[in-house]
């Protein structure tokens, strides 16, 4: 979910992040390459573990000649051999996980839990911190942080936290693979949200505020950037020349995750997609503790603006949209404070150990600007508000089914109808006069314009940063 910029950034003297072009080059890696992923390195070590092993059975077999084992017997050894190495690892292939005890269905229907009876759920990605651009040194404050018995022991202490968060990751992976699988062109918004947040329901197990979505299905179609997710009775249909944004998020115990990629059918669009989801992964590498969020806006326009697209015979520059922003994340809080620029010469603010970010860019054909236009849909409740007399009877009962349902995560008109609510929009209106409930409009580019947008989630953990909604797909 979108943290919008109410004062456009404007560019300043912020050190730019290194540059990535739209053509990827093979490098060269070298021992010490800081850009390895931890994963790599894990993966490393269990390959060469299980050479290992290989050959200590080789000699296990040989030995056991000298014991009078026939053939059938070594190859029955063999056979167990391979079938322990062929127990899967987890459903989505991302990261490291327990072997299931059961498989998924289609359309999955096994809430996640029961998948990893362990709850040794996937881990995401995971990536040395960069030294930061004004903190210049020889590289090894990533590797010492590593292998720091220190923090590996903070980490122990934060584990419950990060595996409320991989559950939550592992449900929108489910989710979102499924729908990418599902969605077809001429199907109606509306019965693609319900689709999706049905699925995400039953595979997280929906608890009232224990478990559950974070915040409503934005499903925003081509000049539309974000915000926007269907009202009843909306009859807006995805069209196979449409480009469409899925923001969607999943919380375990308010530990939220908020990830985001964009849809189309039409190959045409593959650069502009190419383009904003690159830039997304250059503002994942970028950031870490001790790193300047302004540090990380250069680094997302960098790689996003050096791209060109053609669409229908006309060539556009892709533009980062200017006054949308990545944004820090807290329990049961969506935007919690620190907003991550997607352009150079924001805020000096350094990203702390421990924290989890949103890192979302988004890209236009358009102006690179959005503004608010079009019927409001998405609602939160301010986080910061004290009490605040009401004098509408139904006012209070609104107020009560939102705190009692949502709390301070997003919700959306759909989600109060499902709740059985009817004639609320009076109520509604007087909370979001007095300032108790946020709106939140469209948030729309000029017309005729096409804009796209990926996101994901990372967890800054004291030895190294981890994608934690990473996926086989994005």
């Amino acid at each position: 979910m979108s943290a919008l910029q109410t004062d456009p950034v404007t560019n300043g003297a912020c050190g730019v992040a290194q540059s990535t072009s739209s053509k990827k080059k093979k490098t060269k890696k070298t021992k010490d390459d800081d850009v390895e992923t931890l994963t790599e390195m894990v993966e490393q070590l269990q390959v060469d573990a299980g050479a290992e092993g290989d050959g200590e059975d080789a000699e296990d077999i040989e030995a056991g000649e000298d014991n009078k084992l026939n053939a059938a017997d070594k190859k029955k050894k063999k056979r167990n051999r391979k079938r322990k190495t062929a127990v899967g690892s987890g459903v989505s292939g991302s990261g490291s996980g327990s072997a299931e005890t059961k498989t998924q269905t289609e359309p999955p229907t096994i809430p996640v839990k029961e998948l990893y009876p362990n709850e040794d759920y996937p881990t995401g990605e995971c990536l040395m911190h960069p030294t930061p651009k004004d903190m210049p040194s020889n590289g090894q404050t990533a590797k010492n942080r590593f292998t720091s018995e220190e923090k590996k022991a903070l980490e122990l202490i934060n584990e419950q936290e990060y595996r409320e968060i991989r559950l939550a990751a592992e449900v929108h992976r489910q989710t979102r693979q499924y729908m990418q699988r599902y969605v077809k062109p001429g199907m109606s918004m509306i019965h693609i949200c319900e689709t999706l947040e049905h699925t995400a329901r039953e595979l997280i197990q929906e608890n009232s505020l224990k478990a559950g979505l974070a915040f409503p299905t934005g499903c925003s179609l081509n000049h539309v950037a974000a915000h926007y997710t269907p009202n009843a009775g909306d009859a807006t249909v995805f069209n196979a020349l449409d480009v469409c944004k899925i923001d969607f998020g999943t919380h375990i115990n308010g530990r939220i995750i908020d990830c985001a990629f964009t849809w189309t059918f039409d190959n045409k669009y593959d650069r502009l997609l190419e383009a904003v989801r690159e830039a997304t992964y250059a503002g994942i590498a970028a950031a870490g503790i001790d790193v300047r969020l302004c540090d990380i806006g250069a680094a997302v326009q960098e790689v996003m603006e050096s791209y060109e697209v053609e669409i229908d015979g006309k060539i556009y520059p892709v533009k980062c949209i200017r006054n949308l922003n990545g944004h820090s994340i807290a329990p049961y809080r969506i935007h919690a404070g620190k907003t991550v620029p997607i352009v150079k010469g924001g805020d000096q603010t350094r990203m702390e150990e421990g924290e989890v970010f949103a890192i979302e860019t988004f890209g236009s054909t358009g102006r690179g600007v959005v503004h608010d236009d079009m019927e409001v849909s998405h609602y939160m409740k301010n986080f910061d508000v004290g009490h605040v007399p009401l004098r509408l009877s139904s006012s209070k009962q609104l107020l009560n089914v939102i705190n009692d349902n949502f709390s301070t995560l997003a919700f959306c008109r759909r989600w109060l109808d499902r709740l059985g609510q009817t004639k609320y929009l009076m109520a509604l209106k007087d909370l979001c006069d007095k300032g108790i409930i946020d709106p939140y409009p469209p948030l729309c580019d000029v017309k005729g314009c096409y804009t796209a947008q990926y996101e994901h989630t990372i967890i800054l953990r004291p030895t190294c940063k981890e994608v934690v909604s990473k996926g086989t797909d994005y």
